[in-house]
């Protein structure tokens, strides 16, 4: 007997045996168990998820004589003339092909016509998007108002080609992609009906490579049961996919948790051995990382396609912070990865970005320092060491300050210790300190900024005092001209000192002054900015 391949053997029959498609499956058995069926649908998605096995299973559904739960009985001789590829009422055709209006105009020559053994005449046109304006026009007429005993069933890769007079006119439903676990399972299943021996761990590999598409993913396991020799083995697939197997990819993942540079680029030319596919490397360690991530968020979390060993060690030495960072450069390595000279240098460089980049927390560590000067040796004496001590930086100052609450601050460094936002720091900007002990802190506010003071303001002024001091005082504001420069007044007057040194240093340009000179230009008012 001629051998069937996979993807024949094993097509839905009903819309029980989908895969995937439930959404569909259901709306068309409701339509069918009350009776509810439009003239005309279309199936889109992409390659490989059955748009046409729904359409072939929906004609054989409205035309089956002995319905079962809206499912062909297969029994009946309407069901088998469909199985036997010779009902009469189906009309398939392939767009592809019969792309000029004179197909067209053929093909819906004969729709007037009753159907000859059921009750409606089907025609299936796959690939409709291929058909020329003209053939969507000629089709349109009908496709608007067929005859009683006529479905139209249309199947599309690429529905944005198709004219929107005749979406307009069909139920269109969308197709998904299929998950890897969707193609496993039934992957898993055929084989055990087929009784062929497999290992887990192949069939995953399989499901990735299908990329969404179950014909792809059968069509890989035919590949893989005559390359394993009647077998399904990792090793074999792998070897056919030219894929790496996943030890490696930890290998290098523990590498790069322990921040071990030579370890990492060891790996890499071990694998290079190999001559893999380091585009198909780097997806695995970003799926790799995706579940990293999400045992980390969620404490337990059991993914069966991965070592719960490994991710669990991994998502233990890893920053959560460093595995986002890793992700979104290995996302990024991923898209440029053609433009590197060579693929293992661009994988190379990528993995060297995960280990030189650190994620930004916004926390400087500062640590005071001391330099050790060592003189010259003269006349054999003693060698003498000093110590230069490093002033502390502003920030440095500033940190201090808000840990030893000191008083020795003005009221302007204290005002940015304290961290104050919005209005209570407009607040805090524009008053000055008269006074401060341990039990009150005296402000003097000037009489044109008193909207400023409102109860949350004062709210918030108290609590960062209190905090800064680390003591329950009390605030007291009091309103009367003041006579002493404000911390807002100073910003004021250091953005107009910022302001006159670069106006100074654009009029002061040796090449401006010759533009003024030479050509009679000017400075345009109020253009200049500080940097």
């Amino acid at each position: 007997m001629t051998y069937q391949v996979l993807a024949r053997k094993w097509r839905p029959q009903n819309f029980t045996q989908l895969v995937g498609q439930e959404h569909v499956s259901q709306s068309l058995c409701n339509a069918l168990q009350h009776d509810r069926l439009h003239h005309a649908y279309l199936f889109t998605g992409t390659r490989g998820v059955g748009k046409t096995t729904v359409a072939r299973i929906l004609a054989k559904a409205i035309n089956c004589e002995n319905l079962k739960e809206s499912n062909p009985c297969g029994e009946c001789s309407v069901c088998i003339a469909f199985e036997e590829g010779c009902f009469l009422d189906l009309i398939e055709v392939d767009a592809a092909s019969r792309t000029k209006v004179e197909d067209t105009r053929d093909l819906l020559d004969n729709a007037q016509y009753a159907p000859n053994q059921g009750r409606y005449k089907v025609y299936l046109i796959d690939e409709v998007h291929m058909l020329s304006g003209h053939s969507f026009n000629a089709l349109l007429k009908t496709l608007e108002e067929p005859p009683p005993h006529v479905k139209f069933l249309l199947a599309t890769t690429d529905p944005q080609k198709i004219p929107v007079t005749v979406l307009s006119r069909c139920l269109q439903f969308n197709l998904k992609r299929l998950l890897p676990e969707q193609i496993d399972a039934q992957m898993t299943y055929i084989l055990g009906q087929e009784q062929i021996n497999f290992e887990p761990a192949a069939l995953k590999l399989l499901s990735r490579a299908a990329d969404g598409s179950m014909r792809d993913g059968l069509s890989l396991l035919d590949q893989a049961i005559a390359f394993g020799n009647g077998e399904v083995r990792s090793e074999t697939v792998t070897q056919m996919l030219g894929t790496v197997a996943q030890q490696p990819v930890d290998d290098i993942l523990f590498a790069l948790a322990n921040n071990n540079a030579v370890e990492l680029l060891d790996k890499i030319a071990n694998i290079t051995e190999l001559a893999p596919d380091f585009s198909d490397i780097l997806q695995q360690i970003l799926r790799v990382l995706h579940r990293v991530s999400l045992a980390q968020i969620i404490p337990g979390f059991i993914d069966n396609e991965f070592d719960t060993d490994i991710i669990t060690q991994l998502a233990n030495k890893l920053l959560a912070e460093d595995v986002q960072l890793f992700y979104q450069i290995g996302l990024i390595g991923q898209r440029d990865l053609e433009l590197a000279p060579d693929p293992r240098c661009g994988f190379e460089m990528v993995m060297l970005r995960m280990l030189t980049f650190k994620p930004d927390t916004g926390q400087q560590v500062i640590k005071n320092q001391s330099i050790v000067e060592q003189p010259k040796r003269q006349n054999d004496k003693q060698i003498e060491t000093k110590a230069i001590e490093i002033q502390p930086s502003p920030l440095e100052k500033e940190e201090s300050s808000l840990v030893n609450g000191s008083q020795d601050n003005t009221w302007a460094e204290i005002v940015v210790a304290m961290k104050l936002k919005g209005m209570t720091r407009e607040l805090a900007n524009n008053c000055i300190l008269e006074s401060v002990n341990d039990k009150a802190c005296n402000l003097v506010l000037d009489p044109a900024h008193v909207h400023l003071i409102s109860q949350r303001t004062q709210e918030n002024l108290l609590k960062g005092l209190q905090s800064y001091y680390s003591e329950k005082i009390k605030l007291n504001i009091k309103t009367e001209a003041v006579k002493n420069v404000t911390p807002a007044q100073q910003i004021v007057q250091k953005n107009d000192d910022k302001q006159q040194v670069a106006v100074d240093s654009i009029n002061n340009d040796e090449n401006v002054q010759a533009l003024k000179e030479n050509f009679d230009a000017r400075v345009m008012p109020g253009t200049i900015e500080p940097l």
